[in-house]
């Protein structure tokens, strides 16, 4: 293996925990965004559904359990869909917070690798 002739810096351990660290980060990062897109179609079918459940004019309407259709009393269904919206929205609203933090903790070590590396380490994505 060629040493290169340029400045090289001693990779210690704790760069290298710092190393992996981002590493994971970054994998959480692209995962918490295929989760939140997800969360946000979940929430616009949710939204679509109380819409047509709106325009609708049943007192008996078809409700999905599981696999499984049930006919339900539009209140009861109006109340589920009402509780459903509510979680997803408290899960979307979860998962943007974990990726502001993910981002947060990415920047940091972004700083402190490019502070000890400089040009020798890439940490962005192409």
């Amino acid at each position: 293996m060629q040493q290169g002739s340029g400045s090289e810096t001693e990779v210690t351990w704790e760069d290298q925990q710092n190393i992996n660290k981002f590493g994971r980060l970054n994998n959480r990062f692209h995962e918490l965004e295929e989760e939140i897109k997800a969360a946000k179609e979940a929430n616009e079918s949710l939204e679509d559904a109380g819409n047509e459940l709106i325009l609708s004019d049943e007192d008996v309407v078809r409700f999905q359990i599981g696999e499984v259709f049930a006919h339900m009393p539009r209140e009861d269904v109006e109340s589920r869909l009402e509780k459903m919206k509510e979680d997803a929205d408290k899960e979307l609203e979860r998962l943007q917070e974990e990726r502001e933090s993910v981002v947060s903790q990415m920047a940091a070590l972004k700083k402190i690798l490019y502070g000890k590396f400089k040009d020798s380490i890439n940490l962005e994505e192409d």
